[in-house]
């Protein structure tokens, strides 16, 4: 039965994929990581110390393009999506460092998805020197270092707004044709354009990334964003490039996820306002039970990019509604664990730094530059840095995962309300609980007979658990017993971690 499933998924994505929906993961490897404006030593470092050996399959990085410097605030994380030129030399590193980067994480088994913006330029009026040195005069979109002129930009022909920015979402003409937020619209529809994107894109597959977020893809149309992707090569590990493309679809405005289909994945932005509904108890976790592409807004598991948060709407930004994120650590664990142990999409999971402010930027040292992320003897990070992906609960999920490739979700169980299990097939399962009481109960696992670590509470250390250990019996059934006053009110098990 197990072989049929496996079967079923891998026919229902090569039918549902586009040739940009190949994540190019590898070893059953199934899970991503932002590391947010790290510099590019730090993440090639992650790459061989850290993701690596915990089975994470890519890194998505921070623009690596050059932008413009934004003095006032001091250099916030949004001056990486206003793009002055192509070059690649940024606060994350020059073009060597970029290089490098992305050869150590490739023979660590990590691919690289580089956050491509390429829908407009920096925003219109002012001028000046972007990080690589090159200037740029917003007042007439003149950018000599790509070049540029006002001629490959968006104007009063196509754009009917008095002030030339988006100012009705239920206008799909706007919202491809006008300036978001007053940034400089690339008209994607000429050749000479869509020939200087693919150029970047194509400079980055060269260099060995794998894939691309293409960010404000809402703002683009479709067909320019195919045509783009069409004069792109092939990535090192064999077909095109994995491409997931930012559209904010909450319903109720006139462009929509579906229409992006056709050029990769898009980033699915209800996923996680549902979870965080469901932890925070404004619906029973029991409702999970259907929870996929059935549920409004929700898009196949085969075209979804998945995330509990992401830098923008952990600010407040990007789709509204409340997520989650590391400042309520008790149920974003349990977010990131349901996210990483269910079968829907392929997730992402988002590593942060400390901020005060939507605007601030990343931790910085006295010259604005950014700051090491420096890791401490229990594996946190220091200088600022949050590193939810090295939390304990978060990157045993990210091997739970991956023991259950290829599996579906099985053996359900629910309370009627707050308490919930599942497994997947015969590989991994997990038991959480929300209610105000203890959890009690023997599961049916569908895992064969014997012990097994749970990955919460701790580690499979050699022949040993430095938490709990949980056994199956040859009736594949185990005792469960969760209080729901722990930290981490949840047990999980898989075939990797069986003593």
């Amino acid at each position: 039965m197990l072989g049929i499933t496996l079967i079923v998924v891998l026919v229902l994505a090569a039918v549902s994929a586009s040739p940009y929906s190949n994540e190019h993961c590898s070893d059953g490897r199934g899970a991503f990581v932002h590391l947010f404006e790290w510099k590019w030593k730090d993440i090639a470092a992650e790459c061989e110390r850290f993701l690596g050996p915990k089975g994470y399959c890519g890194v998505q990085i921070s623009p690596p393009s050059e932008n413009r410097v934004v003095t006032n605030p001091n250099r916030p994380w949004w001056e990486r999506y206003q793009p002055v030129s192509y070059k690649l030399v940024t606060r994350s590193g020059n073009e060597n460092d970029f290089r490098d980067m992305v050869s150590r994480c490739n023979k660590a088994g990590v691919k690289i998805y580089a956050d491509a913006v390429i829908n407009h330029m920096t925003g219109v009026g002012g001028s000046g020197i972007g990080t690589a040195g090159t200037h740029y005069d917003g007042n007439v979109l003149s950018y000599p270092g790509v070049p540029f002129s006002g001629y490959d930009f968006h104007g009063n022909d196509v754009c009917h707004t008095g002030s030339m920015n988006i100012e009705n979402y239920n206008d799909a003409n706007q919202v491809r044709n006008c300036r978001l937020v007053s940034l400089a619209d690339l008209n994607g529809g000429k050749n000479y354009v869509r020939e200087k994107v693919a150029g970047y894109l194509n400079h980055l597959i060269d260099l060995g990334v794998a894939g691309f977020r293409i960010d404000a893809a809402k703002h683009m149309w479709p067909g320019d964003i195919g045509a783009i992707l069409s004069r792109t090569k092939n990535v090192h590990a064999g077909g095109k490039a994995f491409v997931f493309q930012e559209v904010i679809d909450m319903g109720g405005e006139a462009v929509g996820q579906a229409e992006y289909l056709g050029t990769g994945r898009v980033t699915s932005f209800p996923y996680g306002k549902y979870l965080a509904d469901a932890f925070r108890g404004r619906f029973p976790l029991k409702n999970l039970k259907t929870f996929g592409s059935s549920w409004s807004n929700m898009v196949s598991p085969f075209d979804a990019v998945v995330f509990i948060d992401n830098h923008d709407n952990q600010r407040g930004h990007g789709g509204g509604g409340s997520v989650l994120t590391h400042s309520e650590s008790r149920l974003y664990k349990l977010a990131n664990a349901f996210m990483l142990a269910h079968s829907y999409g392929y997730p992402k999971v988002m590593s942060s730094f400390n901020f005060r402010g939507s605007d601030e930027g990343p931790p910085h040292n006295g010259d604005m530059s950014i700051k090491d992320v420096s890791v401490n003897s229990d594996d946190t990070c220091g200088n600022g840095w949050i590193c939810e992906h090295r939390w304990r609960q978060i990157y045993n999920m990210v091997a739970f995962r991956r023991s259950a490739y290829g599996t579906s979700v099985n053996n359900w169980w629910d309370n009627g309300g707050k308490q919930i299990a599942f497994s997947r097939g015969n590989k991994a399962f997990i038991v959480m609980n929300l209610e105000g009481f203890d959890l009690n109960t023997s599961l049916s696992t569908g895992l064969p007979g014997g012990n097994y670590c749970d990955v919460i509470s701790g580690n499979k250390e050699g022949n040993r658990c430095t938490g709990k250990t949980i056994t199956v019996g040859s009736d594949h059934r185990a005792h469960f017993s969760v209080s729901h006053r722990s930290e981490d009110p949840m047990v999980a098990i898989h075939v990797g971690a069986k003593l």
